[in-house]
C-alpha cells in the first residue's frame, strides 16, 4: 500500500476555507482525490471522468460538477479537454508552493 503525502497546508488552511467559509466541503473532497491522482501519483495531471470522481469520493455527478466550477474559480485546479464531450484533464494547483 502506497503512502500519500499531503502538504500541511491542505489541511490546516485549505480545508477550513473551503468547508467552513465557502461550504463547499465536496469541493475539498473533489480537490483531495484529484491531488491523490496528480501530486500524489507523481504525475502533472489526470484524466478522469465525472463518473470516476463521483465513484471515488462518493458524491453525485451534480456535486462533483459543482465543486470543480468552484476550485476552478478558486484557482485550485484547471482542466483542459479536447471536445465538450471529450473526459477532461485536471491539473491540481497549489499556488502556496513557491
Amino acid at each position: 500500500m502506497s503512502k500519500l503525502e499531503i502538504d500541511d497546508y491542505v489541511i490546516d488552511t485549505l480545508m477550513p476555507d473551503l468547508v467552513g467559509h465557502d461550504r463547499q466541503p465536496s469541493a475539498f473532497l473533489v480537490y483531495l482525490s484529484l491531488y491523490r491522482h496528480t501530486h500524489g501519483a507523481g504525475r502533472p495531471t489526470a484524466q478522469l471522468s465525472l463518473m470516476d470522481l463521483a465513484t471515488g469520493t462518493g458524491l453525485s455527478k451534480r456535486a462533483v460538477q459543482e465543486a470543480l466550477r468552484w476550485l476552478s474559480k478558486r484557482r485550485l485546479l484547471s482542466l483542459t479537454r479536447e471536445s465538450i464531450t471529450a473526459v477532461p484533464v485536471y491539473a491540481v494547483k497549489r499556488p502556496w508552493v513557491r
